[in-house]
């Protein structure tokens, strides 16, 4: 799994955390939750996460990526779980698949 994008993920949650003051934001892994029962962020904190994720990621890889698509919503299991849920999923779209 790629490193870089991992701590681009862990960074920019941490930073969102931060900003909207949630507690946890010392403590975030790639197990940290960020949606749903227990997680760290409610429905407009993720979508702040996911647009400050988007804008990272094309200036870090040279390549835009929508995380928030058709694709990833019809999903059985969220890749908005966690965040190495996350990471796995948007190694998937950096490469193509």
């Amino acid at each position: 799994m790629n490193e870089n994008l991992q701590n681009l993920i862990i960074d920019t949650t941490k930073s969102i955390a931060s900003q909207l003051k949630k507690t946890q934001s010392k403590e975030i892994t790639l197990d940290t939750r960020l949606y749903g029962q227990d997680g760290l962020f409610d429905s407009l904190g993720l979508v702040t996460l996911i647009a400050e994720l988007e804008a990272r990621i094309s200036e870090e890889f040279d390549k835009d990526v929508v995380l928030a698509d058709e694709k990833a919503m019809s999903q059985v299991r969220s890749p908005f779980r966690d965040i190495k849920t996350l990471s796995e999923y948007i190694e998937k779209l950096l490469e193509g698949e």
